[in-house]
């Protein structure tokens, strides 16, 4: 049986219907969220000051959690794990009145948040995750890779502060960098034996994992791009836009130490781009050669008064050493504070 209604006025209305049913379902979740958050928030304010007033008594104030478990499941049901009043109580001694967390993470978001001890640890997990609205598999990934140690690693103790407080914000080309990039999503075997192209290949087929570690603002424009300058054809690896800083961010892969003669491949990439790419509004491209091993003195001398958007970073195909990067963070503080 034919439909005697107009096609494309009735298309256009399931379009509408459909969009204004999303846009609702969207805001009741939010709602449900904001709800779940504050009385969860409460929920762990109660057990606090219940402790505080000494109302339970040393024997029974070990098991206090125990017994709130066994009664408040029989009488609600789910919800009201140990584990999951645990983390009701530190969402209250953490984020008192005055630090609230945020709506626009979910309760799940918060738990992988509190098992984080460290105050700045957390708080930068907490910031970015708004920042870049990282799903919770998105969260734990980035906490797994110790994204905050690495960034922390480089800085200095008032820029570990800011990353605390605001999240990892771009401004400027080297605050896209991570020293080392971790592609442990790849799970390449150890020890590992591929070619810089497989390595290229893989990450192409990993795009989602890898954007995600390249950080917010990537945009994938191809690979192997071929560029021809007086009749001599070059690829470059991976290029990418960046659509905060405005330019194209050009990617070379290394399996070996990066040589001098790299270095200045990649300068010619970048005076490609800039002057046969960029079309008005662009800014200059950026260079990032990725290796496994770094001279940082034969970088020092090869880039030595060149481009200052061309840098050489290593990454690594498995997680890292995170009580090293832990260490460096501390004696980091330590230093500031002599």
């Amino acid at each position: 049986m034919h439909s005697v209604l107009p096609e494309q006025p009735y298309n256009t209305l399931i379009a509408t219907i459909t969009s204004t049913y999303d846009q609702g379902r969207l805001r009741a979740v939010q709602a449900v969220n904001v709800q779940l958050l504050e009385t969860y928030w409460q929920i762990g304010q109660h057990i606090v000051e219940f402790e505080q007033a000494g109302s339970a008594k040393a024997g029974y104030g070990k098991s206090l959690i125990k017994q709130l478990a066994t009664d408040l499941t029989l009488r609600f049901g789910k919800g009201f794990s140990r584990s999951n009043l645990v983390y009701m109580r530190q969402l209250y001694k953490y984020y008192p009145k005055s630090q609230k967390p945020s709506h626009q993470l979910s309760w799940s978001h918060y738990v992988e948040l509190l098992k984080i001890d460290n105050a700045l640890e957390r708080g930068f997990y907490e910031k970015q995750a708004i920042n870049e609205r990282w799903s919770v598999p998105e969260l734990k990934r980035q906490k797994d890779t110790a994204l905050f140690l690495r960034l922390a690693a480089s800085t200095d103790k008032e820029g570990i502060l800011r990353l605390a407080q605001q999240g990892q914000l771009v401004g400027q080309p080297a605050d896209l960098l991570r020293e080392p990039y971790v592609f442990e999503f790849l799970k390449i075997p150890e020890p590992y034996r591929v070619s810089e192209l497989q390595l290229e290949t893989l990450l192409c087929d990993h795009l989602q994992q890898f954007l995600l570690e390249l950080g917010k603002g990537f945009t994938y424009v191809g690979r192997q791009y071929r560029i021809t300058i007086n009749n001599t054809h070059y690829k470059v690896d991976l290029v990418f836009y960046h659509r905060i800083l405005r330019c194209f961010v050009l990617i070379d892969l290394k399996i070996n130490e990066v040589q001098h003669h790299d270095i200045g491949q990649m300068n010619l990439y970048l005076g490609y781009f800039a002057n046969e790419e960029n079309v008005e509004g662009d800014n200059p491209p950026i260079g990032i050669i990725l290796s496994r091993h770094k001279d940082e003195l034969l970088v020092e001398y090869a880039t030595y008064q060149m481009n200052s958007q061309l840098f050489v970073q290593k990454y690594q195909l498995y997680l890292p050493n995170v009580e090293e990067l832990r260490r460096e963070l501390e004696l980091t503080l330590q230093e500031a504070e002599e």
